[in-house]
């Protein structure tokens, strides 16, 4: 028994080698998580509709985001291995291929949330004030796709080498930035006008927008091994473009499924009422600031697996891959304690409704629960990513979410009475069946590939 547990356990030097690699991405989103929150403390104080029409462009938001995140991820596995093996021409068109991929998804999002403000909230709610509110916050908050696809690349392409800090330093920056033009544009602060929800956008489309210059000086600056010309950007071998697309598609196609299945979801939840709406992004919002061990964990993985498995190290990428798998379910269980012990504090800051602060509470506390089944099911994820086995990534992903967690849902939410703390533990308890699968993929080792050899 010992043995067969042998292999989630690494040594003392790779645990402080994946925590050097882990930890400033951790920080970063941290960070981030952390203005979110403050962000969000002060929407709530605009009240549930101000709050839940916020929560819905999010949602929409989210939808864009994972998607750019889907093809930029397999963009830095090949960055990752070629780094590894020591070809830069190779990672610079990789590089140039994960701006272009970025804008070319950003792009139909923002035309959309330009156009479309009033339809995309309605998908999520019938509530008039709702759908006023967040339309008025998504006209301005659509402009920030087009700096963040660029600090998206260019963030993603630094910590597939290693290069954690900077981005960690300017998107400390940004959200700094953000939070005090929140305070300034939201309530009319410092001699600013009170502009309550669309404020909030405004101040989000400036950081956004220094957020992507600052990146773009510092990559002119630095001696990067991917950077590349302007007028080279669209120089990329169709072999290699072929290559990254045909492991990208997987997951791009991934990302975009998972998060329209986390919109859905929240429709669901959202036909118990408004309250609902604002104590479930309550929930998530606070429940982000645990999540970012996620993160941490897959800029580890990508360094950890996918940097020996470009240099044909494949033995050694294998045992990181069980290693991190160890290694992050036993940082789950730290962090959901922590998780849970917010529950009894962080909810109680927000200027919402008695129900949706008890709806909040409820929720986070069975994310805490639950929370190692999301890591383990995270780090296989991150693991199959890590070799190019996207097919199993979409299965287990994406695919389990359709095929069983929302048409599960979806029954519960529209045959039967049942509130939303039942309805969100139903959906929950079907990530336990999806841990089994994972890890079964991750067992058969289609991952153990070296890309680079083509």
């Amino acid at each position: 028994m010992k043995k067969r547990f042998s292999k989630f356990f690494g040594t003392r030097q790779f645990y402080k080698l994946a925590l050097a690699v882990a930890v400033p991405l951790m920080m970063q989103q941290l960070i981030t998580s952390s203005v979110n929150l403050v962000d969000n403390l002060m929407v709530g104080q605009l009240g549930d509709a101000a709050l839940g029409g916020v929560a819905a462009v999010n949602r929409f938001y989210i939808i864009a985001t994972y998607g750019t995140n889907g093809v930029l991820a397999a963009a830095a596995i090949f960055i990752a291995q070629f780094f590894g093996a020591r070809d830069e021409e190779r990672m610079k068109q990789s590089f140039r291929f994960s701006i272009l991929s970025a804008y070319a998804i950003m792009i139909p999002f923002f035309i959309l949330g330009i156009l479309a403000p009033e339809g995309i909230v309605h998908f999520f709610t019938s509530d008039p004030v709702i759908i006023q509110l967040g339309s008025a916050y998504m006209r301005i908050a659509a402009f920030t796709f087009l700096p963040m696809a660029l600090s998206l690349g260019i963030s993603s392409a630094m910590r597939a080498v290693g290069e954690t800090k900077i981005p960690l330093v300017i998107s400390a920056g940004a959200v700094l930035t953000n939070t005090v033009l929140n305070y300034c544009l939201i309530f009319g602060n410092f001699g600013f006008p009170r502009l309550g929800v669309e404020g909030a956008a405004i101040a989000t489309l400036i950081a956004r927008v220094l957020e992507a210059a600052v990146l773009l000086i510092v990559l002119s600056k630095l001696d990067l091994p991917f950077k590349t010309k302007l007028s080279q950007l669209f120089h990329v071998s169709g072999q290699l473009a072929r290559s990254i697309l045909i492991k990208a598609a997987p997951l791009a196609l991934n990302e975009v499924m998972w998060s329209l299945g986390m919109a859905t979801l929240f429709k669901f939840y959202a036909t118990r009422g408004p309250e609902v709406m604002s104590g479930y992004s309550i929930a998530n919002t606070i429940g982000d600031i645990f999540f970012v061990l996620f993160g941490g964990m897959a800029a580890a993985t990508t360094v950890l697996v996918s940097q020996p498995l470009g240099a044909n190290k494949l033995d050694e990428a294998r045992d990181h891959g069980y290693q991190l798998l160890g290694f992050s379910v036993m940082l789950s269980l730290l962090f959901a304690v922590l998780m849970f012990g917010s529950s009894f504090v962080v909810p109680h800051f927000y200027q919402v409704s008695p129900t949706a602060k008890q709806v909040a509470v409820d929720v986070l506390r069975i994310m805490s629960v639950m929370f190692w089944i999301y890591m383990g099911n995270t780090q296989c994820y991150f693991i199959l990513r890590a070799g190019g086995d996207t097919r199993s990534t979409l299965f287990m992903d994406s695919g389990y979410m359709w095929t069983v967690n929302i048409p599960l849902i979806c029954c519960f939410t529209y045959f039967t009475g049942v509130d939303i703390l039942v309805l969100y533990v139903i959906g929950q308890m079907t990530d336990i069946l999806k841990l089994v699968i994972a890890y079964s993929l991750v067992r058969k080792e289609k991952w153990v590939v070296n890309l680079t050899q083509f």
